[in-house]
């Protein structure tokens, strides 16, 4: 049954909550193979303007998105992306970017100054993007889409931004490659709530609370064989050694800064 709400002067029919909907953030899965079937561009589009209606800085929307469909550019894309083949294989490539180029040229076509050349400015215009980017990834769960986020994109990001042509002041900060899943992985475990929530003040962690909060994580049987084929004495080995070092994450922050500087944002 429909409800209607006021507001004033002005009457809202309120649509009953769609519980089956509401599930999916509990069933979410990263999809990296994908079926032979189009993403139209209609569907596309209705998702963008669903999720524009996400949380946005003085309602300015500092982002933008590239689409990219043909194997021509996402084959040049795949290099920046460390040539994960998801990249190929998706029917779509949706490259999200933090753009103050658009409110740039907007203010100067209307008689005002813009000051957005600074780091700020790229930090308000990312959590615009990435606001976005989970709000657009939210409704793809709902349309039964599949999809795989590539934190990579920030990675490699001048890249992206040759191959995407981006002006000054756009800057490259996710990408999601998108279709139809053609797979259905296990959920990937989470931490419990009580370690990553903090009461009033933050509260630092003990040895005791590491153990609570991550040995399930490191009993599970594939985090075990992580350690065993790597030949590591633990998980945490894992991510410091091999999967994100401290030589790697050095190198890509040098690029990273590089290509801020590049965009006009440092």
């Amino acid at each position: 049954m429909l409800k209607v709400a006021r507001f004033g002067k002005l009457f809202i029919t309120l649509q009953p909550r769609n519980d089956s909907k509401m599930k999916t953030i509990l069933t979410r899965r990263t999809i990296r193979k994908y079926a032979d079937r189009e993403v139209s561009e209609t569907l596309l589009n209705r998702l963008f303007s669903e999720a524009a209606r996400t949380q946005t800085m003085g309602n300015l929307q500092l982002y933008s998105v590239v689409v990219t469909r043909s194997e021509e550019m996402k084959a040049k894309l795949s290099p920046a992306h460390f040539n994960q083949p998801m990249v190929k294989a998706a029917p779509v490539v949706l490259t999200i970017c933090a753009d103050f180029n658009r409110t740039s040229v907007w203010a100067r076509n209307r008689q005002a100054t813009p000051g957005y050349d600074n780091f700020l400015s790229f930090i308000n215009a990312a959590t615009d993007a990435l606001l976005f980017t989970q709000t657009l990834c939210n409704l793809m769960d709902e349309e039964g889409l599949g999809y795989c986020y590539l934190g990579t994109t920030v990675y490699m990001p001048q890249m992206i931004i040759d191959t995407l042509q981006l002006p000054k002041l756009v800057m490259p900060v996710a990408t999601l490659t998108v279709g139809w899943p053609a797979e259905e992985p296990p959920l990937s475990d989470r931490l419990p709530n009580a370690s990553f929530v903090h009461s009033e003040t933050y509260q630092d962690y003990t040895p005791a609370d590491i153990d609570t909060y991550y040995t399930a994580k490191e009993q599970l049987p594939e985090n075990r064989h992580f350690c065993e084929i790597n030949q590591k004495e633990t998980l945490a080995q894992i991510f410091t050694d091999i999967r994100y070092t401290k030589k790697d994450n050095e190198a890509m922050s040098a690029g990273l800064l590089e290509a801020l500087k590049h965009q006009g944002f440092l």
